[in-house]
């Protein structure tokens, strides 16, 4: 386990699946909360860590918008952000491409452009001082209209500068892909990237709408498409990246142990994987302990999580020059450490 360790923190890699939301520890929050005089249910950062024991996605997200509600100012969307960078610097993560939910907090009555300034000043910082570099994804809330979506699209249209593609997360059955075609359509044609989440819940159809409606240029978890002989094909095909979360599926009880997760056979199959956090704060590790886990739990080999970790550069809105780049540094360490 060590050696696995060892090799996995000094792995260079990229991060395409993560929700800045869901990077929100306790000891921040609570720091939050008093600086901005919001009451919150839980009397400790024990009390809040004790009540991460969820049953499903809507269980989670119950939670999760719950925390969120003492974000309302620019400097506290920069502090959360920059505490996840700061993570994830040490675990050796040279790129990330990160979620943020804007009508969770526009909801709230926090400006579209508090969001979006806080979390991309901590970015570009980052940037500057550490190298680390990212791309912005706005997603939308499926449990709200796609007329909300269009309105939240609206308000990112003078941000193309800083909101490189959208997305599409929270509660995934009873929502499908297709009720945000033409929402999607819009935002393809103002030349975001566009990405979605299908397959964590949902059954393979979902992901079969993602492809086929939503045109995606990459699908967010992907899980349940192995139920689907015809679509597992199309995917590898395609080398549509997918952007597993090992240990968020295990807290949401997507699987019952990770000696039961379907990443292996995903890489099996030719499966452009790759392994992310989702929601770290809440699901017990960022993207190294993701890693760590899946490759215990299914005795993965270092060229296994070599590839996983090319994956997840091949897989992002990186410059071809840029990808290479990163892929080099990957091999070298390979080297090295054979």
């Amino acid at each position: 386990m060590q050696d696995l360790e060892g090799f996995v923190a000094g792995l260079p890699k990229a991060e395409l699946h993560l929700h800045i939301e869901g990077s929100f520890e306790p000891e921040l929050m609570f720091e939050i909360a008093r600086r901005n005089g919001v009451e919150i249910p839980y009397a400790s950062v024990e009390e809040i860590r004790r009540a991460y024991a969820f049953s499903d996605l809507q269980d989670f997200l119950d939670i999760y918008y719950q925390g969120m509600s003492v974000l309302l100012q620019r400097q506290d969307f920069y502090d959360l952000t920059s505490a996840y960078l700061q993570r994830v610097e040490a675990q050796t993560v040279r790129h990330v491409e990160i979620f943020f939910d804007p009508q969770a907090h526009t909801g709230r009555n926090v400006p579209f452009e508090t969001v979006l300034d806080g979390i991309h000043a901590a970015l570009a910082d980052a940037e500057r001082n550490s190298g680390i570099s990212f791309r912005l994804i706005m997603c939308f809330l499926r449990h709200l209209s796609e007329d909300e979506a269009f309105e939240t699209l609206a308000q990112a249209l003078p941000h193309k500068d800083r909101v490189h593609g959208v997305g599409l997360d929270s509660s995934e059955l009873g929502h499908p892909p297709t009720k945000f075609q033409r929402v999607f359509e819009k935002a393809r044609a103002e030349g975001f990237k566009t990405v979605a989440h299908a397959g964590e819940e949902g059954p393979p159809d979902y992901v079969w709408q993602t492809l086929d409606r939503l045109k995606v240029d990459r699908i967010d978890h992907g899980n349940r498409a192995l139920e689907d002989a015809g679509l597992v094909k199309e995917l590898a095909d395609r080398q549509m990246t997918l952007t597993v979360c090992p240990l968020s599926n295990l807290k949401l009880c997507g699987v019952p142990d990770m000696a039961q997760h379907p990443l292996r056979k995903m890489l099996e199959a030719g499966l452009h994987a790759t392994v992310n956090s989702d929601d770290p704060a809440y699901f017990g590790g960022y993207v190294n302990e993701n890693f760590v886990a899946i490759a215990d739990a299914l005795d993965l080999s270092k060229t296994q999580l070599v590839t996983l970790a090319r994956n997840s550069f091949e897989g992002s809105f990186l410059s071809p020059a840029d990808k290479k780049r990163h892929l080099e540094e990957i091999d070298a360490y390979a080297a090295s450490a054979s």
